[in-house]
């Protein structure tokens, strides 16, 4: 009878605790839809993480358990990460960008909040590496946040993939207030001329390539994130090898997502989730996506000054990475303000610009830091 009371008696208050934010994870993934994909084995993870260890056996988040080894062999060693970025270009379109390549200026002016965001945590008392994985946040894009973070502060890992993937699921939330406040109704209602321009197979398989070395010349460490992603790519443009695209697309992704988001949550015990600093990696990742998405508008406004077919200041928000959500969040506010106004098109160009974007500010901090 005493056996059966061990895990019991071994409960404490924190524990309980991470059982209620795990489950509130759940919650916001299945009632709110917020990021299931992630949110929900996350979620999960943690509430197995904070089971009680009952003495000589392995916890199922220790070394000897099963989400320990996933967690040293697919976090610890990058490989997580690096696949899911093979997932994403295979099912990422770059073509809105390749008829506008005017709008990688939004993708790069997007991500200004990481750089704001590293500083302001630096002041905060956290040291240069773990500043740098927690500006990271402000990319919106949770692979790339989850490679930097387990490169340079595995510590944090947990609450910096809480932070990424929340407030990615909240651009609908957060973009549309930031928005509002530095544009005014008449900037919103500005129409952009969009001119349909057939891109050819050949540029579309060239277009991979060429980033890959390009990047891969000029940043080499760049190679893991940027050479990923464009490979994925290339899978889906060649034409010639579908079953490996879908393959990719479908179950490579599915399958990562499952072992990244569970393996995550694994690391979200009660001690290392539930103190201070979490509180202020969370308002800090807030504080970087609202400075990401103002980055983008004034960026846009800024170019008005000079040229005389204006920008939509809106379609430079759609600059960071939360693909395809943030595009369509400025076609819904474009709408509100003009109901024949269409900006989609470009919303969306800014938006895949943006997948670089983040990309090459990631590998730009792993370079300065390495």
């Amino acid at each position: 009878m005493e056996q059966l009371l061990v895990g019991i008696e071994a409960l404490t208050i924190k524990q309980i605790a991470m059982f209620i934010i795990g489950g509130t994870l759940i919650f916001l993934a299945i009632k709110k839809g917020y990021e299931p994909m992630l949110l929900l084995p996350i979620g999960f993870g943690a509430i197995l993480a904070n089971i009680p260890v009952v003495p000589g056996i392995a916890g199922i988040a220790s070394n000897e358990g099963v989400l320990g080894i996933l967690k040293n062999a697919g976090i610890t060693t990058e490989l997580f990460p690096a696949l899911m970025f093979v997932a994403v270009g295979a099912m990422v379109d770059f073509t809105p960008l390749l008829q506008m390549p005017s709008m990688l200026f939004f993708g790069a002016a997007a991500q200004f909040g990481i750089f704001m965001t590293i500083l302001f945590a630096l002041m905060l008392g956290f040291n240069i590496k773990e500043a740098a994985s927690i500006g990271i946040i402000g990319a919106a894009d949770g692979p790339t946040s989850i490679f930097v973070a387990s490169k340079f502060a595995k510590h944090l890992l947990g609450p910096i993939s809480v932070a990424a993937y929340s407030y990615m699921s909240l651009v609908p939330i957060i973009q549309p207030a930031i928005i509002k406040l530095l544009t005014t109704k008449e900037e919103r209602k500005i129409r952009m001329e969009y001119k349909e321009v057939k891109v050819s197979k050949t540029v579309k398989i060239l277009f991979p390539i060429c980033v890959t070395i390009v990047a891969g010349i000029i940043a080499p460490i760049s190679v893991t994130l940027i050479g990923l992603l464009m490979f994925g790519n290339l899978i889906r443009e060649c034409g010639v090898v579908e079953r490996l695209s879908q393959t990719a697309q479908n179950e490579l992704a599915n399958l990562v997502t499952i072992l990244l988001g569970i393996t995550i949550g694994s690391t979200m015990t009660a001690d290392a989730f539930i103190n201070v600093r979490t509180g202020m990696i969370m308002a800090l990742g807030l504080f970087a996506f609202v400075f990401d998405t103002a980055g983008g508008v004034l960026f846009a406004k800024f170019l008005n000054l000079f040229v005389k077919k204006k920008y939509n200041p809106m379609v430079g928000a759609a600059g960071i990475s939360a693909f395809p959500m943030s595009a369509r969040v400025i076609q819904r506010l474009a709408k509100e303000a003009d109901p024949t106004n269409f900006v989609l098109m470009q919303a969306v160009g800014a938006n895949v610009s943006g997948q670089i974007g983040s990309i090459i500010a990631g590998s730009v901090v792993i370079a300065l830091l390495s």
